[in-house]
């Protein structure tokens, strides 16, 4: 299938379910779509669905736990686990919460969630894949808004000093956050330069374009900078659903019976693609 086509599915099942456990961060979900299409569909991620625990697999850590909707959505398309099990979403003594836990869900790289973490952990993961001779990638999508955390900037260093050519981080620059516009709350500008002076490669994309993703993500393997790499992917939050887009109250929210119908249209999903 092609990688559009994924796209369009992914989104489709975000919704499905989210609104099977009334609750969700679904904005949020929706800018980091074809990012996960690219990673887990256009052949750049090494994995197996069936060996989730393959020693030599690629790691991807949702450091922005909260778009765990797309995460889920991801690798049951992938076939970590049956799409169906996705309704019991934040239901009652369901394994998938508001965000992903480690242990619990097959393909699950880290508990996540605790905004600022989650580069930490890689840069863990990615020393001790070096330290262990495993030669595997280890990807990290990290929010805008967590980029306001110090440790997010000590994991930074940390990455630059020990030369980790195996990790890089996607960067979901969709200038939002739960309250409002980053640039209002605390500006991260420049971006580029601020990763360009720790230490790392720096690449800017349109997150939106899958042929600019994939060409970018494809030359990982290829890199012979001894650097970490951070690709910045702009991105609109709440992408594919119109009066979700660049709207930062559709943080977290669902939308009411009027809304629900413009969701339907801007998805092409039906009424009983919806409930079943």
């Amino acid at each position: 299938m092609k990688l559009d086509l994924i796209s369009k599915d992914m989104r489709k099942l975000i919704f499905k379910t989210a609104y099977s456990g009334h609750t969700g961060h679904i904005a949020s979900a929706m800018s980091v779509v074809e990012i996960l299409t690219s990673l887990y569909f256009g052949d750049i991620l090494q994995y197996n669905p069936k060996n989730p625990l393959w020693i030599e697999r690629d790691k991807l850590i949702m450091s922005k736990g909260h778009a765990s909707l797309a995460l889920y959505s991801t690798l049951a398309m992938a076939g970590y686990f049956p799409i169906e099990e996705l309704k019991t979403f934040c239901h009652p003594f369901s394994k998938f919460g508001g965000e992903p836990k480690y242990g619990d869900i097959p393909g699950i790289e880290a508990t996540t969630g605790s905004l600022g973490h989650g580069l930490s952990f890689a840069v863990g993961i990615a020393l001790a894949s070096k330290l262990d001779s495993i030669q595997n990638r280890i990807y990290v999508i990290l929010g805008d808004g967590e980029c306001q955390e110090g440790s997010v900037w000590e994991a930074a260093m940390s990455a630059a000093h020990y030369k980790l050519d195996n990790l890089t981080v996607i960067l979901d620059y969709n200038k939002l956050q739960a309250m409002g516009e980053i640039e209002d709350i605390l500006s991260l500008n420049p971006i580029n330069k601020k990763w360009e002076y720790f230490g790392w490669e720096v690449l800017e994309i349109d997150g939106h374009n899958l042929k600019e993703i994939q060409e970018v993500l494809s030359m990982d393997r290829q890199r012979d900078i001894k650097k970490p790499r951070i690709i910045i992917a702009h991105t609109i939050k709440g992408k594919g659903i119109s009066f979700m887009e660049n709207v930062p109250i559709w943080h977290y929210r669902m939308p009411n019976e009027e809304e629900l119908q413009i969701v339907l249209n801007d998805l092409e999903l039906s009424k009983e693609e919806l409930l079943n």
